[in-house]
């Protein structure tokens, strides 16, 4: 695995034991210090992706390499200790519902430190500072807003300082405002870390303002990837409708039915 390297992926593919296969000969790499956004349709397989390189599934064929180390044969108690180093920010934030604004941000800190609560607490303060939410410290999750919510989720998956950041669909449900907040913090907290961070999202043109490289799946492969320039430019089918909204191309607007007049004319249940 190359040193410039936090994630590689090798010749992956996955299939649930039903048989439904979900990806199929992935390969990729995820560069230290950038950040990278997989992207495509819903339930083309990006989220099992940042499982995959979680350790929360394992590959039915090929590799997942994670700060140099291949998941392969990893024990339990192995990617337990390989978690340390990377946050996930969930799909509408998953916060304690039971717990405060700052509670939320001191848990991680009290679950896997030895840090006394003095500490912690100023620690703490300054996660919800750098996301712009200290002063609603008080706050439980059912008296944020949205994009609050959210803010305050991405202040927890900072609060280890991690070296990676996964994000799934961290600008689903939000307003424009809050969508461009989120998506500036995602670049500024990236940056000021030192961290590397993957997004998955459908969101392409929030996306395109932050992401350094983008890899496009559809039906479980990576067909496209490049810069935000390229991407844009790109003559691909696929990613040509994805970029500019189309209603029709590769991803057609009509569900596979029968004849359209032979359904209408036709007998009820034919």
């Amino acid at each position: 695995m190359s040193t410039d390297n936090v994630v590689e992926i090798q010749n992956l593919s996955f299939a649930y034991p039903s048989g439904r296969k979900v990806l199929s000969n992935i390969d990729l790499a995820i560069p230290r210090g950038k950040v990278i956004g997989i992207m495509g349709q819903s339930g083309c397989g990006k989220t099992t992706l940042l499982r995959m390189i979680g350790g929360a599934l394992r590959p039915s064929q090929g590799d997942v390499r994670v700060f140099g180390t291949s998941l392969r044969g990893m024990s339990q108690r192995q990617i337990y200790a390989l978690r340390r180093r990377m946050s996930m920010l969930f799909q509408f934030g998953a916060l304690f519902t039971d717990m405060s604004s700052f509670e939320n941000v001191a848990f991680q800190m009290r679950e896997h430190t030895t840090l006394d609560e003095a500490l912690i607490r100023d620690l703490a303060l300054m996660k919800l500072h750098a996301v712009g939410l200290r002063g609603a410290e008080h706050l439980m999750p059912s008296e944020l807003s949205g994009g609050m919510a959210r803010r305050v989720a991405l202040a927890r998956a900072i609060a280890l300082d991690p070296e990676l950041m996964m994000y799934d669909e961290p600008f689903a449900g939000l307003d424009p405002i809050s969508l461009g907040v989120i998506g500036q913090l995602i670049r500024k907290l990236n940056d000021a870390l030192g961290a590397t961070s993957i997004i998955v999202t459908h969101d392409i043109q929030e996306s395109l303002k932050i992401v350094d490289y983008i890899y496009f799946v559809a039906d479980g492969r990576v067909i496209a990837e490049g810069s935000a320039e390229q991407v844009k430019a790109s003559l691909e089918p696929y990613v040509h409708q994805f970029v500019w909204g189309e209603a029709d191309g590769p991803v057609p607007f009509h569900y596979p039915a029968r004849d359209y007049v032979a359904d209408l004319l036709g007998s009820p249940g034919a």
